[in-house]
């Protein structure tokens, strides 16, 4: 008799934690994924952007209210890209190139990653990034403005890909 009672609460034990874990199954995937919104506040002090006060890094242009906010974002700007994305903001992408290639960017192929929108060449390179984020964001920086492709093409008279 107390073999079956603790069959019988156990089976019943173990109906319920499926319930309850359908139900969170169910519920995330319900859920709507955040709307992202254009940056209008500073990410460094908070306050009301100014145009003319900018930091262009990793491929992204972030405003800020006063020019000296610039030094703060380009000392950690992993924290303030992870807060944004937490907010929902999404900076402007000003990027030219794919971080993963160099090659010119279609922006039908692009991967929102804490709090930055990247733009690549082809699906591959996505795949590329996501084995490497901080490696391929840190390049982004050190990456001349010039489009790699228009200098590829200068240099040899001839178009060179980068995979």
């Amino acid at each position: 008799m107390k073999r079956t009672t603790m069959i019988l609460t156990l089976a019943a034990m173990m109906v319920m934690a499926a319930m309850v874990f359908a139900g969170e199954a169910e519920e995330k995937a319900t859920e709507k994924p955040k709307e992202l919104k254009n940056q209008t506040h500073c990410p460094v002090m908070g306050g009301v952007i100014d145009s003319a006060a900018y930091t262009d890094i990793q491929g992204q242009r972030v405003y800020h209210c006063c020019p000296m906010c610039s030094k703060s974002l380009k000392a950690d700007p992993d924290k303030y890209f992870k807060k944004a994305a937490k907010d929902g903001i999404v900076f402007e992408n000003i990027q030219t190139t794919c971080p993963v290639s160099g090659e010119a960017v279609d922006k039908n192929v692009s991967l929102n990653h804490e709090g930055r929108r990247l733009f690549f060449c082809c699906d591959k390179c996505i795949s590329s990034f996501e084995s490497d984020p901080a490696g391929y964001l840190s390049k982004m920086d050190a990456r001349p403005t010039e489009d790699a492709s228009t200098k590829a093409k200068s240099e040899s008279g001839e178009m060179k890909h980068g995979h």
